[in-house]
């Protein structure tokens, strides 16, 4: 019978030390459509396309996983910035249906299009600081940029 023994694991400050990741700026720099690492490099290669990784720190943007959050979002900020808007100027004017439909509709569609691109690249800042999704640097090297595990036996 073959018995093993259990690897010890030592702990030192330097197996602690990890890269100290700041919300509010990777958001910010996510925002503005940059790296949220760095803040130099591109975060997107065409209006809603993530780019495959930063052209000046190399960080790899596959992990991110935006989906529908960034238009949940838009959404909800549009929608509190136009329905006030309406609902004030149709207490104080009252002006005629299409004039309020010519105006509204065009906005809230500028204002969504307008949005969505810096609102998804504050999610990926967002993901990016709380290690979310792979952007950890423990995450495991197997898992594609689709999230499906590659079978390698």
């Amino acid at each position: 019978m073959a018995t093993t023994s259990p690897t010890s694991k030592i702990w030192s400050r330097e197996a602690g030390v990890v890269e100290r990741r700041d919300l509010w700026s990777s958001m910010k720099r996510g925002f503005c459509g940059r790296c949220p690492r760095c803040g130099e490099g591109r975060l997107f290669r065409a209006f809603l396309k993530v780019d495959n990784q930063c052209s000046a720190c190399g960080l790899d943007y596959s992990p991110h996983r935006a989906d529908d959050l960034p238009a949940y979002l838009v959404i909800a900020i549009v929608g509190h910035i136009v329905v006030p808007a309406a609902l004030l100027i149709e207490t104080d004017y009252s002006p005629p249906v299409w004039l309020q439909l010519a105006i509204y509709l065009p906005l809230t569609a500028l204002l969504s299009l307008a949005l969505l691109q810096p609102v998804k690249g504050a999610v990926v800042g967002l993901q990016w600081a709380l290690r979310m999704h792979g952007f950890d640097d423990k995450a495991p090297r197997d898992i594609s940029a689709a999230g499906e595990l590659s079978h390698d036996l």
